[in-house]
């Protein structure tokens, strides 16, 4: 047969990263669309797209979450904030299925047109309600839409001046329901919901109906709400932390450490599946069979696999610990299957292909953080640099995030001198979540057709049978690979 099996190609006294090597073509007898990228995240639960975003303060939170999980994959909120702020992110999620949002944006008579052309830019909506004092549980005075605002050429004009104050409202305590058929009936884009007092508790959005019929494949857990992941590290702190998700309804928690064989990570595993025996828990990072075989024991449900790979890391260097990340998921993927458990490929991701060849390799789904941080969704500000539109993108264990509190996930919280591992810096904005996704989603899809395979299960089963083909490249092929001889060209816009 042509090429190698992952088991020949492995080997190899080196490790190889996912641009050594390339998976020979196989035979096609289907369409793209007849793919099925669903897969396992842990032992327990199944997402129909094999995407997760990184729990870095930089990549996600509740939009992030949001997103993802209304496109099939799953997001893992970070814990480089307070207990608090953690769970009232995971709470979002979870709320928004519900149809109610109950933290909207909320401005005050006083503020301008301007003011709603800023949150438009930020957050692509227009829609504001408008109370007495600018915030919820006030004193609900008008709202502010599109039609009010489109033609007026003075952007400094008060809101009080163009506001519309007939307005459409629900009781509190209305049932999602009736609210929706209140909607559809009037035809409205927003149905502020009050209490007795006229004071604003909530909003209603058509947009959020139409997301619930547009998103099918959303990741949902048995309560029909969107599946959220959140980030705990393994300090006596996050027992505390823990608690406090599980009561908000997060469906799994990552034990997030850059090492993850460690006697604080095995412990804190047992704690949390002795105390929350339904939730599942995902441990490392790590990337070797003996970690595994650890963390497993313990009692892992799903394993995190990378060292260093990341484009914002520099562990491999500073520490001189770590591997390829290639052969760390093939090795991992290869004795986790042993066990039913399944691993997240995490780090060294950069193109659609990465992310076909972290799968191939044995990973049931891949998590990224730079790939996501560009996006509407991730938490941040946008910024010019140059004339390019960016985001502010930084690594866990830069020194911006150390100083933040990521030192929790370092076993350097107590140390007087911080050592950093990472780097702080920017990427190119990549629009909205909802358009990038489904692209990478195609994207992949068409890798598959191209192996010749139409689900992960029998692209695992061919990897570890041997009919799976790979080859190595050399620097040249690499090169040939890419785009080469041109005097210009235009980059597409995701690459």
């Amino acid at each position: 047969m042509d090429g190698f099996s992952a088991e020949e190609l492995f080997t190899n006294e080196k490790g190889l990263t996912y641009n050594d090597f390339i998976i020979l073509p196989g035979y096609i007898d289907f369409s793209p669309d007849d793919v099925n990228l669903e897969s396992n995240l842990t032992r327990n639960i199944r997402i129909k797209s094999p995407l997760v975003s990184s729990p870095m303060d930089t990549v996600t939170e509740s939009n992030m979450a949001i997103g993802l999980a209304l496109l099939g994959g799953i997001g893992i909120i970070h814990y480089n904030n307070t207990i608090e702020e953690q769970v009232n992110e995971v709470r979002k999620v979870k709320r928004f299925e519900n149809g109610f949002i109950t933290d909207p944006i909320v401005l005050s008579p006083g503020n301008t047109i301007a003011d709603i052309d800023a949150i438009k830019e930020k957050y692509g909506f227009s829609g504001i309600p408008i109370t007495e004092n600018g915030r919820l549980n006030s004193l609900l005075l008008g709202i502010v839409t599109n039609r009010d605002i489109d033609f007026e050429t003075e952007r400094t004009k008060k809101l009080s001046e163009v506001m519309t104050t007939d307005l459409l409202t629900a009781k509190k305590g209305i049932s999602l329901q009736q609210a929706n058929q209140i909607l559809r009936n009037s035809k409205k884009g927003k149905l502020p919901i009050v209490d007795g007092e006229g004071r604003l508790v909530a909003l209603m959005s058509r947009n959020d109906l139409l997301k619930n019929r547009e998103y099918p494949s959303a990741s949902k857990d048995r309560h029909k709400q969107l599946m959220a992941g959140a980030a705990v590290s393994t300090r006596d702190e996050s027992r505390e932390r823990l608690a406090a998700l599980v009561e908000a309804g997060v469906d799994v928690v990552v034990i997030d450490s850059a090492q993850g064989n460690s006697v604080y990570q095995i412990e804190m595993i047992k704690y949390t599946k002795k105390t929350y025996p339904d939730l599942s828990v995902i441990a490392g990072n790590i990337v070797t069979e003996n970690q595994c075989e650890l963390l497993i024991k313990a009692g892992a449900d799903g394993l995190r696999i990378g060292m260093g790979p990341g484009s914002i890391c520099t562990t491999q260097t500073t520490m001189s610990v770590g591997r390829a990340q290639a052969t760390a998921v093939y090795k991992t993927a290869r004795f986790s299957r042993k066990h039913g458990v399944p691993v997240i490929a995490d780090g060294g991701i950069s193109t659609i292909g990465h992310i076909a060849k972290a799968l191939a390799l044995g990973a049931s789904t891949v998590m990224m953080g730079s790939m996501f941080a560009g996006t509407h969704e991730a938490p941040g500000e946008y910024f010019y640099e140059n004339g390019v539109r960016l985001k502010k993108y930084r690594g866990m264990a830069s020194q911006e995030a150390l100083e933040a509190g990521g030192t929790k996930r370092y076993f350097a919280e107590d140390t007087k001198i911080k050592v950093v591992q990472g780097v702080s810096g920017s990427v190119v904005d990549k629009g909205s979540l909802f358009d990038y996704v489904p692209y990478l989603l195609q994207g992949l899809r068409h890798s598959f057709q191209d192996i010749g395979t139409r689900e992960m299960k029998i692209l695992h089963d061919k990897l570890h049978s041997g009919e799976l083909r790979f080859e190595l490249r050399s620097p040249s092929a690499q090169m040939e690979g890419g785009v080469h001889d041109m005097y210009t060209y235009k980059e597409p816009k995701y690459m």
